[in-house]
């Protein structure tokens, strides 16, 4: 079978196998879609699926497939986020600088500073950072990538709790998780600084900088049916809060840590995603009810 044949069968899988046990087992209140999406991921993979049965994972996921996969994947992550920057106010993260930075600080800091304490625990053993990456390298990677906040997730959850169109939902959007995820990507570039090569990053930053601001203004003389026409010119420029398993990927890639470290993180990801929900909800009622006895 050819590629035009084998690929319908696996976004079949990928599709329908997460969803049906979303859909089955009611899972939504602890582990919603996307956490099941996560998980069914891990499962489908050269660890789980390739290894019980590796000769149908060989026929299903080839590399051609998965070479097309990838390149819907990276296509609806930039279409999704650019989705959620729209929704983005800078004006009034501004307006409200000093609520922004401490909230914001904080919400950055907590698990930096606890995933950090824990991968200087762990980088005193061997398998957990590669050779390539000096020792600050991996522990601030580490914990920059416990502080993650994924954007495309985090939209989801608060739609799904119905308040990311309140004044609550925007706040956290708008502000706290911009501002945090713009940080997160800034150490990143820290980490991976090539110094060899800082004059072209130099010019690259400029350049990036000045057509951020020409997207800007064009954006804001467009009308409203026109901007999802010349949306290409935004796409790459609303990429800057992808997901920690992208996060992770890069140090993965670029050898800072070890693949233990990545799936450590990665079910660190599940973990608090699936934790997020039942935390929030509570909270959420409790905010509900003292507002509306103070109305």
């Amino acid at each position: 079978m050819n590629l035009t044949e084998i690929y319908p069968i696996a976004l079949t899988i990928i599709f329908a196998v997460p969803w049906l046990v979303w859909r089955v087992f009611r899972t939504d209140y602890w582990a919603p879609l996307v956490v099941v999406q996560i998980v069914g991921g891990i499962l489908l993979g050269p660890g789980v699926l390739g290894a019980v049965f590796p000769d149908y994972y060989a026929f299903v996921f080839k590399p051609d497939v998965i070479t097309a996969l990838n390149g819907v994947a990276w296509w609806a992550v930039m279409l999704f986020v650019f989705v959620a920057g729209i929704e983005l106010d800078l004006s009034q993260t501004w307006k409200h600088r000093g609520e922004t930075g401490l909230t914001a600080g904080l919400a950055l800091g907590v698990p930096l500073i606890a995933g950090s304490l824990a991968a200087a625990v762990i980088l005193q053993y061997p398998g957990w950072r590669e050779p390539n990456g000096a020792y600050w390298q991996a522990l601030l990677g580490i914990g920059m990538a416990c502080a993650v906040t994924a954007l495309p997730i985090l939209v989801l959850l608060m739609e799904k709790l119905g308040n990311l169109r309140e004044q609550l939902g925007q706040s956290i959007l708008r502000r706290y998780a911009s501002l945090d995820d713009t940080a997160i990507w800034g150490v990143l570039a820290l980490i991976l600084l090539d110094w060899e090569r800082i004059g072209r990053q130099a010019v690259f930053l400029v350049g990036f900088t000045l057509s951020a601001m020409a997207v800007g203004w064009l954006m804001q003389r467009l009308s409203e049916s026109d901007r999802w026409a010349v949306g290409l010119i935004g796409w790459l420029l609303q990429t800057k809060a992808l997901i920690m398993i992208i996060f992770a990927n890069i140090l993965l890639d670029k050898q800072v840590i070890t693949p233990t470290t990545f799936t450590a993180l990665l079910l660190m990801a599940v973990g608090s995603t699936m934790l997020t929900k039942p935390f929030a909800t509570p909270l959420l009622k409790r905010l509900g009810d003292r507002l509306k006895a103070e109305a």
